[in-house]
């Protein structure tokens, strides 16, 4: 799997939180949003926002991209042999530490 070809994927599962990712499939995923969201923020930059402040450019990659963030997470985390609903961890901020560990290790 390469980094572009995992990003279609993705993309293109949009909306599918069944089946299973690879872990180079996900990790590609996730590299692709980190660069976009940096990306993002330094629009924001250009255009007058702080740092601090959530810009337009940036609130608007959140809203198209949390889907498929949340439903590659889902189909690893269906890889490792756990169920989807374990991505809730992420809202206790600790569990995103066990998140992490799991989305890396091999599948069951």
């Amino acid at each position: 799997m390469n980094f572009i070809g995992a990003t279609k994927i993705c993309l293109t599962k949009y909306f599918i939180f069944s089946g299973k990712a690879s872990r180079s499939e996900f990790w590609y995923f996730f590299l692709f949003l980190i660069i976009l969201n940096l990306v993002c923020l330094f629009i924001d930059l250009i255009i007058g926002y702080d740092i601090e402040e959530l810009g337009p450019v940036t609130s608007l990659y959140i809203l198209l991209f949390i889907i498929p963030l949340i439903s590659a997470s889902s189909r690893r985390l269906h890889d490792t042999g756990r169920s989807g609903w374990w991505y809730l961890l992420v809202l206790t901020g600790i569990g995103s530490i066990l998140l992490v560990y799991w989305w890396s290790s091999k599948k069951n």
